[in-house]
């Protein structure tokens, strides 16, 4: 069961804003949550923030996630008041229709809605589909000249309005952001529950909530480079295909709620990968399989390849609607894998030179 501080954490965590580029308040609630429970803190130049058990040791594993998600970036105010916008990651047009958002200016959040004209005007109309290009927001305003003193001007970052919520039947968290907040959520309750148990490590532990995933993977290329470790396991998102509209044969058997994904790619490191395998199996932790022919699209595959190579592996959580504000994620999935990766470390440290070269 979830402790009632860290169910608080991941609301006040998903609820904040960490648009690719800025994101310094979820990084601060995320090391104000964590640093009680470590030996050591601190953030990159852009942003990475990297939480550290016993930082004097030269053998060095790393359990990583992302802090980033997608969001929209003022673009272009019309000279009739309205504002175009760009994607800030991996956006969905199809979802920002209707929305109500929230603009980040200097004076403060600014409130409007993603306009779309009604079904009857569309009849006849080439404008049938959302993107970039038709896509804008309503303040209210009559002109440019209004929009600019509410405080937008292009480069202002937007989000929705959406907050986090538990399911009625107490078995889903849903959010935006959950891609991949919620990663860093769980690699804050490992390192809680090291420090909690008391468990000596042979290692350096680097509790590392990176950024910009979400544009590139980048935050994760800079980090990789500057901690230099020796493992790492990172964690992230994947998408739960047991819904309409997607091919298993395609997409793989993934479902909310039988636990944690082990991913089979060339970025993955088979000896780490077959290690997390044995220690899920022994503790009688429930797991699911996915095949990445190539790149997984996660901080793995930056880690993995980084300075002279790094053992690798990467540990999912099966997610619904992905890129969306009602992305969900089932609480069992969230607690096994808080399980899986503790004992993970239990078993590295236990059989320390077999991983450490």
């Amino acid at each position: 069961m979830l402790e009632k501080d860290s169910i608080n954490f991941i609301e006040n965590y998903l609820n904040s804003f960490t648009p690719p580029g800025n994101e310094s308040v979820g990084q601060k609630i995320w090391l104000d949550y964590i640093k009680n429970y470590v030996n050591k803190t601190y953030e990159d130049l852009y942003g990475t923030a990297v939480a550290i058990i016993n930082p004097n040791s030269k053998k060095k594993l790393v359990i990583e996630a992302h802090v980033d998600e997608i969001s929209w970036i003022v673009n272009y105010i019309s000279e009739d008041g309205l504002i175009y916008v760009s994607r800030n990651g991996g956006t969905d047009n199809q979802i920002a229709l209707s929305k109500k958002v929230m603009i980040y200016t200097e004076k403060g959040i600014i409130y409007g809605v993603f306009g779309w004209q009604a079904i009857h005007t569309r009849k006849n109309s080439s404008e049938k589909y959302p993107n970039v290009e038709n896509l804008f927001i309503d303040v209210g305003a009559n002109n440019k000249k209004e929009v600019l003193e509410l405080g937008i001007n292009v480069g202002c970052f937007i989000s929705y309005t959406d907050k986090f919520f538990i399911t009625n039947n107490n078995k889903y968290f849903v959010s935006k952001s959950l891609d991949n907040k919620i990663g860093g959520f769980i690699i804050a309750e490992v390192g809680k529950m090291i420090i909690k148990n008391n468990v000596n490590l042979n290692y350096g532990l680097y509790i590392v909530n990176s950024v910009q995933e979400e544009v590139g993977l980048k935050g994760a290329k800079m980090i990789s480079k500057y901690i230099k470790p020796n493992i790492s396991i990172i964690t992230d998102v994947t998408h739960d295909t047991s819904g309409p509209m997607i091919d298993k044969k395609i997409q793989g058997d993934i479902k909310c709620g039988l636990g944690p994904v082990i991913t089979y790619s060339p970025s993955v490191k088979s000896n780490i990968r077959e290690m997390i395998i044995k220690t899920a199996i022994d503790n009688k932790i429930n797991f699911q399989r996915l095949v990445s022919s190539y790149s997984t699209g996660t901080d793995v595959d930056e880690f993995s390849y980084s300075n002279t190579g790094i053992l690798s592996s990467l540990i999912s959580i099966p997610l619904k609607y992905m890129h969306t504000t009602v992305e969900m994620v089932h609480k069992n999935d969230i607690k096994q894998t808080i399980s899986l990766i503790y004992k993970v470390l239990h078993n590295i440290n236990n059989n320390i030179n077999d991983f450490f070269y």
